[in-house]
């Protein structure tokens, strides 16, 4: 596991080789997505449909000139980023109010 720190956010910790699978497949690394929660207009959704055996979530963040979808998971103080994609569904929920 890799952790970053935040002082404004807190603590982010993910699995390397998750990271690499996930910029093969979507293009972003966790320490990009990580920036995503540094966007004032962050909106967080409880991810029900991958909440079994803990609760799960997904925000959707501006980052650069992207909207970025991440998932993730409260692990008491740290944020565990399982994924994270630039996808055109998220442009949607981002914009609305």
């Amino acid at each position: 596991f890799i952790c970053i720190m935040d002082l404004e956010f807190g603590s982010f910790l993910w699995n390397a080789d998750k990271e690499r699978a996930n910029i093969d497949k979507h293009g972003v690394s966790f320490s990009e997505a990580s920036e995503g929660f540094r966007d004032p207009e962050l909106k967080i959704f409880i991810d029900e449909a991958h909440s079994v055996r803990e609760e799960r979530y997904f925000c959707i963040a501006k980052v650069g000139n992207k909207i970025l979808t991440i998932r993730f998971a409260y692990r008491g103080r740290k944020v565990r980023i399982f994924g994270a994609g630039f996808w055109r569904k998220g442009k949607k929920y981002y914009y609305e109010k």
